[in-house]
């Protein structure tokens, strides 16, 4: 039995991260995203509102769930968009600055958004791996799992957990290095995810961004 204290993970970094996509779309144009402009931060306030209530009351199961709809709201609307802005190439009706700032937004949100999706899904999610108190299997291979019980303790590691910025630095080197760097990819389904945010940010910063400034 893991006897080691709990350490509670803030869960306000992924919530602020979602709300920040949702305020990325507002750089957008109309036409390349669903609806106006201010719909996608407001859907996620008004959902968070629910998620931060079940949090607190203790209802793991419901919290976990508007958690998984409230992520998979926000990864559709990044995709549609990307959709829209891809096929607003060709027309060249979109003015080469909003192409420009549109193809940054989505390369941001895409960091974003991955990040919220292996904090949510390793290792049992956020709140399974509060209640192990020590994290020491997943899908991802952190430095610190690998460091020795004495090498833990001199510097003050032996309780460690990863936060979402652990995995927010991860979708970070996905999306700029197209690899995962200092943290090796253990499950094939965080395997699969980074390959998808790979493309992404691949198609916005070599496909999107470059056809912009030509236009220019």
């Amino acid at each position: 039995m893991n006897n080691a204290p709990k350490r509670l993970e803030p869960r306000w970094p992924a919530m602020v991260a979602l709300l920040a996509v949702g305020g990325l779309r507002l750089a957008m144009p109309e036409s390349l995203s669903a609806g106006p402009a201010w719909l996608l931060i407001a859907v996620v306030a008004v959902l968070t509102i629910p998620t931060v209530w079940a949090r607190y009351r203790g209802l793991d199961t419901m919290n976990k769930v508007l958690g998984y709809v409230l992520t998979s709201i926000v990864t559709l609307d990044m995709l549609w968009s990307l959709y829209l802005l891809i096929a607003a190439l060709p027309s060249h009706k979109e003015a080469p600055q909003d192409l420009l700032r549109s193809a940054a937004a989505l390369w941001l949100a895409n960091i974003l958004v991955f990040a919220s999706w292996y904090w949510r899904l390793d290792a049992g999610g956020p709140r399974a791996r509060e209640l192990r108190g020590v994290h020491t299997d997943g899908a991802f291979l952190f430095p610190q799992m690998m460091l020795d019980q004495q090498a833990k303790r001199e510097m003050g590691e032996q309780c460690w957990s990863p936060g979402f910025v652990d995995y927010l630095f991860l979708a970070f080197n996905t999306s700029t290095a197209f690899s995962p760097t200092d943290v090796p990819v253990l499950s094939r389904w965080a395997k699969c995810l980074m390959m998808v945010q790979a493309f992404i940010s691949f198609t916005t910063v070599a496909l999107l961004a470059a056809r912009a400034v030509n236009i220019l």
